[in-house]
């Protein structure tokens, strides 16, 4: 597949799906090829975002409750009146 800049630009997250699929994506620049998006690891599946959460936790300094958000959040709101 071949696409125009302006057509890479609104439409860049299929694009990258589509080369992460295996599909051959290129795009070109006033109809001349440019660039063609490959996957870092082809076949491989996308990281799941989960699992690095997990294995990069808040530092306990950092870790609040909803509680503790939501009273920060109104503290803000009034501060705009």
């Amino acid at each position: 597949m071949q696409v125009n800049m302006l057509e890479a630009k609104n439409q860049l997250s299929r694009l990258v799906k589509a080369a992460q699929a295996g599909e051959d994506v290129v795009i070109a620049q006033r109809g001349i090829p440019a660039v063609r998006l490959v996957p870092i690891n082809p076949g491989d599946q996308a990281p799941d975002p989960l699992a690095w959460l997990a294995a990069h936790p808040l530092p306990a300094h950092l870790k609040r409750s909803h509680d503790a958000i939501e009273a920060e959040i109104q503290t803000e709101r009034q501060a705009w009146d």
